[in-house]
């Protein structure tokens, strides 16, 4: 009866004519069945109502219709309407979502994802979404700092790791702001009070992978419909004293190095233009000289603890390393993707409270290939004698010689010596990877743990689905 449908809302189970059951916690969608013909818009013969299930197979989510038969107009209505307000009655779920497109990520294919995949979906749902199409790179950004957002249930980006990036320091930043921390100083940000959806339609997405174990659009779609919420770590990236930005990974010396010989030709296309660098930088392989220091972890305190900032003033807990490194990963996720399903940083978890430091010491150039060819793999990429992990709080970055890596010197200078020449600079810049955008910075950065800062829309995944993807040029 519809009297019991309003007491047992959240528990009720219908039963279709092949005896299977639907629950509605897995239920977000119902419409009025009528067959139209051709060409009509309205009206129709009654046929029933149909309900729109969240159903999971494997990593992946889809919708799919279950229809129900009545041709009575009073019954149809009455299940109708009361079904519409169960569905709005649970927690979590979105009404209303500011929705941002980067129509060049990747392939330019994120505005026909939106499109075709996921608005749909969206309208299925009941959720109004206000759709930005970002028209250059910080659009997003600026948006979020100067809009108001009180009428949103949540954020949603359409692209690649670089949106996803640009909309998350948007948020935090914003949040901080609206608390009015001083970013200028060794403050403790706060949380975003809006959580985030992810839309892959990158080249890699990580992040989005690292939340829904897959690249699927109608996956991470329905994790946003559902009000799947799963809290994340997040890292500060400061220098002198100031906040740069918000972020979840980083890499200096060989990820640095190729990001920006890859945004120094950005006039090749995105897959030819990554394998060129790639190449480029193997080729010209050399160390970075510099002093890495890390705050380790206390594995006493709970992933919810705060890191105990007082130690950054405290040397004596601090670990130092001096010497030549190849690269140096600093990930507050597991950063999942095709090319390495296991993940760039398969010690971590989305919040487990510490970041991965992974620091690749000075080695042959084959050496070093086949720890790079080992994240493809299932064997362990940490297994060589130059390649250290830590889990830590924090980590200070500083490069004792001057760095900015011309290519074009780098391919009239012929054969180097990369056992012991570590780059020289001309214009006192060095390059960091963060989360697939390049930041320039001056001198020493320091990075920071923020344990559980952000909310995304997702679930937390062990491993990503099965590598299907090669780099080619490895």
């Amino acid at each position: 009866s519809v009297n019991t449908l309003g007491v047992e809302l959240k528990h009720l189970t219908f039963k279709p004519l092949d005896k299977s059951y639907v629950e509605l916690k897995d239920v977000f969608g119902v419409k009025v069945k009528r067959r139209r013909s051709a060409g009509q818009e309205t009206g129709g013969t009654l046929l029933g109502i149909t309900l729109f299930q969240c159903k999971k197979k494997g990593p992946k989510l889809k919708d799919h219709a279950i229809h129900f038969n009545n041709m009575s107009v009073d019954h149809c209505e009455i299940w109708f309407k009361k079904l519409k307000e169960i569905l709005s009655s649970f927690q979590n779920r979105p009404k209303s979502l500011k929705v941002f497109v980067n129509p060049a990520s990747h392939k330019k294919e994120a505005y026909q994802i939106y499109r075709d995949d996921v608005a749909p979906l969206f309208q299925l749902a009941d959720i109004k979404a206000d759709v930005t199409i970002t028209e250059r790179k910080g659009h997003a950004f600026s948006i979020l700092k100067e809009s108001n957002l009180d009428g949103y249930d949540g954020v949603v980006v359409v692209g690649g790791d670089g949106s996803v990036a640009e909309v998350a320091h948007g948020l935090l930043l914003r949040a901080q702001m609206d608390a009015g921390r001083d970013t200028d100083s060794m403050f403790t940000p706060v949380r975003a009070t809006l959580p985030l959806g992810l839309i892959p339609a990158g080249s890699t997405d990580m992040v989005a992978c690292s939340v829904h174990g897959i690249r699927h659009p109608v996956t991470a779609a329905m994790h946003i419909i559902m009000g799947h919420h799963q809290e994340v770590d997040v890292c500060s990236f400061s220098c002198l004293g100031r906040l740069l930005r918000f972020g979840f990974s980083a890499m200096f010396g060989f990820g640095g190095r190729t990001l920006a010989l890859a945004e120094r030709h950005r006039w090749m296309p995105p897959g030819q233009r990554r394998e060129f660098a790639v190449i480029k930088t193997l080729a010209n392989l050399k160390p970075e000289d510099c002093e890495l220091s890390y705050l380790p972890c206390n594995s006493l305190l709970t992933k919810t603890s705060p890191p105990p900032w007082s130690s950054l003033e405290e040397e004596e807990s601090w670990t130092t390393t001096r010497g030549l490194f190849l690269n140096v990963s600093i990930m507050a996720i597991p950063c999942l993707c095709s090319m390495a399903p296991r993940g760039l940083a398969p010690n971590t978890r989305l919040n487990n409270g510490s970041m991965a430091l992974i620091a690749a010491g000075n080695a042959s150039r084959s050496e070093f290939i086949k720890h790079l060819k080992r994240y493809n793999s299932v064997n362990n990429q940490f297994s060589f004698s130059f390649v250290e992990t830590q889990t830590v709080w924090a980590v200070r970055l500083r490069p004792r010689s001057q760095s900015s890596w011309s290519d074009d010197i780098a391919e009239d200078n012929g054969e180097y010596d990369s056992k012991n020449t570590p780059i020289i600079s001309s214009e006192g810049a060095y390059p960091w990877n963060v989360d697939g955008d390049l930041l320039e910075v001056p001198s020493e950065l320091l990075i920071r743990l923020h344990p559980q800062l952000l909310t995304l829309f997702g679930v937390d995944i062990e491993e990503a689905e099965e590598a299907h993807i090669k780099c080619s040029c490895i």
